[in-house]
């Protein structure tokens, strides 16, 4: 069985080896550290980690303050109380004024499973990505986030950092070099690219490997950035497979596949099928059972890109008078 890791527990190792490293780094959350992993920051670095209660608000605009005094802190909470419950803070106080604030939010999408609606983080992409000077990233396995996580530091300006609460495959090793900005393509392909992020690259790969078996020869690529999204490499994948097929664990309405068609629609128009949350709130239930039941499936993705290939093929196809 391969190794796996949450990515929020990798956060909150790489958050504690930072502290080591920069004494800059001040922690934030909101009454959920032990649920976010910071309880790790604070336990070494008791003096640098500031628990704000369940006041995401303020935490927001206290994390302002600190980065206006020449700190740079790091502000936990779950995906969905720092999109919505703190928007306004996060607009106004963090990103109008460009503050170097790091907004690291976990048990993002419907993967968290039991938690529930109130918990499920599915519009978080849509917003933060609507809002001027914020970066958005969402890293897809342990390595991939211990880096983002060091690579935000040094990074000018506000970044949200979506993370998942599931275990999740080691898909990297530790030479990885991401850049903010730039995709990784994670599996070379032909004929259709599958783009995902989070929890959904490992989705996306094995859909990979059961198209292969058909004979389907699919690129995989790990957007991480979702904000600004790699244009360059959607381009490329439009004009080098001439389809495209995007994954998601959000709402399909203003996240990854929003993004990717914002590209194509003004600059190369390409056959995209979206997958994701078909715009309806989830259920209760287990990760797994709740991918299948919602569409976004290994299978469901397979037949989107089996869908997008047909697509293509059949506009190019001559027309008979």
């Amino acid at each position: 069985m391969a190794e796996m890791l949450s990515n929020r527990q990798a956060y909150g190792e790489a958050l504690l080896s930072l502290g080591e490293e920069r004494p800059e780094v001040v922690v934030l959350e909101a009454d959920l550290g032990r649920s976010t992993q910071t309880i790790l920051f604070r336990e070494r670095f008791p003096d640098r980690y500031f628990s704000m209660g369940i006041a995401e608000g303020n935490m927001m605009g206290t994390a302002a303050g600190l980065a206006a005094s020449g700190k740079i802190p790091y502000a936990s909470t779950f995906c969905v109380f720092a999109s919505m419950r703190a928007v306004e803070q996060v607009r106004n106080s963090i990103a109008y004024p460009r503050c170097n604030v790091k907004i690291v939010a976990t048990n993002a999408g419907i993967e968290i499973g039991p938690d529930g609606v109130t918990h499920q983080g599915i519009e978080d992409i849509a917003i933060m990505r609507a809002i001027p000077n914020m970066t958005v990233i969402a890293p897809s396995d342990p390595i991939l986030t211990d880096k983002i996580v060091r690579l935000i530091a040094d990074f000018r300006g506000p970044v949200y950092v979506r993370l998942g609460r599931q275990p999740t495959p080691f898909l990297y090793d530790r030479n990885l070099t991401p850049e903010i900005g730039k995709a990784i393509v994670t599996r070379e392909g032909d004929d259709v690219t599958l783009i995902a992020i989070g929890n959904m690259v490992c989705q996306a790969l094995e859909a990979a490997i059961l198209l292969a078996k058909e004979g389907i020869s699919a690129r995989v690529l790990d957007m991480h950035t979702i904000k600004p999204i790699d244009v360059p490499a959607v381009l490329a994948a439009a004009e080098e497979t001439g389809c495209i097929v995007t994954a998601e664990d959000h709402n399909v309405i203003g996240g990854l596949g929003g993004a990717v068609a914002e590209v194509l629609a003004t600059q190369m128009p390409t056959p995209l099928e979206i997958i994701g949350l078909q715009d309806i709130f989830a259920e209760s239930g287990e990760m797994m059972e709740l991918l299948e039941h919602y569409g976004m499936s290994v299978e469901k993705i397979t037949a989107a890109a089996r869908r997008a290939i047909d697509r293509r093929d059949n506009k190019n196809r001559p027309v008979n008078h």
